[in-house]
């Protein structure tokens, strides 16, 4: 698989990406110092404001229907451990950094609204997530992608640790960081173990630059040790089940709004798995497909009847995530066009419907406290607009007709039934136990009889909070009644990893496969 490379020069004449990545931490080390509380909301506000908007000019500028990589700037840092400094965007990732960047607008919005002490402290840890999250997403260099992998650990200790609400957020943040680690170091020995492989099939250095390993043919056995040692820390990231165990304590013990929205909204994991995991392991991906799949088929199922007994909106929405996730991964390994556009159009909805939740989960906790069934009731009566944009989120979340989750399951359903019956079968299961869980938590909470003797919620949303979630009620809509102009950008990469992922099994059907499923994958894909 070859790429082009447009340099950033060329389409922009300045270091976009650099800008985008640098301009929030270069800010969040001057919050660091500001006292003021005014001075540093407003600083975070233009700097989040400014981020957002370099993020659309480049998905204004950027080619669609191509594979190239674009806006790229590339510098040899240690030729000799072929380490670069190697950014860059296609269709994949594009999207993500006017995703990442507004919810890092609404984040700030946010936290002008609630009272916390250290401003200066807090938005620098959310600026700092912002920054280390375009950096990856931005990330042609494995070890640089590593980097922003392993640097996000630390405004998330912080944000968890001094800005959690739980009381036991030093065991949540403890559990994460733990996990993370332990995923961070394998996923290392797989790129180390890769860029060694490299060297040695093409006689060349080592490197870990992305577009020259897509180049070689890396032999099938090697393949499968590498793409699980990735596979599981971008597992731990996602997460997917059984790795998912530090995501509930996090979301429940953590900031409500803050890293929250970044973890559910932004699915670096997944991301991770379609930008590096599929593409460099083309024929381990088509073997073991079935696994990642059935893993996802019992996330999807697990995390929604787990929801389905929860309480809290909080561990609601952790358990949700992971189903959702499930879906995703349906649709990132049925391995062809369709269920790639399903899969990465899937995250693009988390990061509206699952922060836009997250947003509304921070609303009630002002107004109620912990947004738990024990104590609530009768929420539409006094706060007609927070259900009302607690409906609209949460429909969309579903994959109602018309919203922003439709496009994307209808095309994971379409992707997994090329493949099998049964996986299109497991992607449906999922928006129907969704639909339980949330249609189940809306009634008892918003529709249902006040628990409380003091009443129902005290105060509808206040005009910023009506701001933030009108932008994502927004966007739930234009994504659902308009999806072109996201689709036509991503086509023209997912059709290229779509055919080098057919290249390497049309070579693996020479050899035999270790399990009737991996059959099942191949002669799926030779009838496309």
């Amino acid at each position: 698989m070859t790429l082009t490379e447009i340099p950033a020069l060329q389409q922009l004449g300045f270091p976009v990406l650099s800008t985008l990545i640098f301009l929030p931490l270069v800010a969040a080390l001057l919050l660091r110092v500001i006292q003021d509380r005014k001075t540093a909301y407003s600083l975070a506000l233009g700097v989040s404001i400014a981020e957002l908007a370099l993020a659309v000019l480049v998905w204004v500028r950027f080619t669609p229907n191509v594979s190239d990589m674009q806006f790229v700037e590339h510098l040899p840092l240690i030729p000799a451990l072929g380490f670069s400094y190697h950014l860059g965007v296609d269709g994949i990732s594009v999207l993500f950094l006017p995703a990442t960047a507004l919810l890092g607008v609404l984040a700030v919005l946010y936290a002008e609204t609630s009272s916390r002490e250290d401003a200066g402290g807090y938005l620098s840890a959310m600026l700092m997530f912002e920054g280390i999250m375009i950096g990856a997403f931005a990330a042609l260099d494995l070890l640089m992608f590593w980097f922003w992998f392993v640097a996000e650990l630390y405004p998330s200790w912080l944000l968890i640790t001094r800005w959690g609400t739980g009381e036991k957020r030093f065991e949540a943040a403890r559990a994460y960081v733990t996990m993370m680690l332990g995923g961070s170091m394998a996923m290392l020995v797989g790129m180390i173990m890769l860029a060694t492989c490299y060297a040695s099939v093409t006689g060349s250095s080592v490197t870990f630059d992305y577009v020259q390993l897509l180049g070689a043919e890396i032999p099938a056995p090697a393949q499968a040790t590498m793409f699980f040692l990735i596979c599981i820390g971008l597992a731990v990231k996602a997460p997917i089940f059984p790795l998912h165990t530090w995501m509930p304590k996090v979301l429940e013990q953590g900031p409500i709004v803050g890293m929250s929205i970044f973890l559910v909204g932004i699915k670096l994991g997944t991301y991770g798995l379609l930008r590096f995991a599929i593409p460099l392991f083309p024929q381990a991906a088509a073997e073991w497909f079935w696994l990642l799949a059935m893993l996802g088929v019992i996330g999807i199922v697990y995390g929604a009847l787990i929801a389905l007994v929860q309480t809290n909106l909080r561990r609601l929405l952790a358990f949700a995530s992971l189903s959702h996730v499930g879906v995703v991964m349906l649709g990132l390994f049925s391995l062809n066009f369709e269920g790639f556009q399903g899969g990465l159009m899937q995250m693009l909805n988390l990061g509206v419907t699952g922060a836009g939740l997250f947003f509304l989960a921070g609303f009630l906790f002002q107004r109620v406290g912990q947004p738990d069934l024990r104590s609530m009731g009768g929420v539409q009566e006094s706060a007609p607009y927070l259900a009302m944009a607690f409906l609209i989120i949460g429909l969309a979340g579903v994959g109602m007709p018309g919203t922003s989750g439709f496009n994307g399951e209808h095309l994971i359903i379409l992707g997994a039934y090329k493949v099998t019956p049964w996986m299109a079968g497991a992607a449906g299961l999922g928006t129907m136990l969704s639909a339980s869980y949330f249609l189940w938590y809306y009634q008892q909470a918003f529709l249902g009889d006040a628990r409380d003797a003091k009443g129902p919620v005290a105060g509808d949303l206040g005009k910023r909070e009506l701001g933030i979630a009108g932008t994502l009620i927004a966007f739930v809509i234009v994504i659902g009644m308009y999806p072109t102009p996201f689709l036509n950008t991503m086509n023209g990469s997912l059709r290229a990893i779509e055919a080098h992922v057919n290249k390497a099994t049309a070579l693996a059907q020479t050899k035999p496969v270790t399990s009737p499923a991996g059959r099942v994958a191949y002669a799926a894909t030779e009838e496309q």
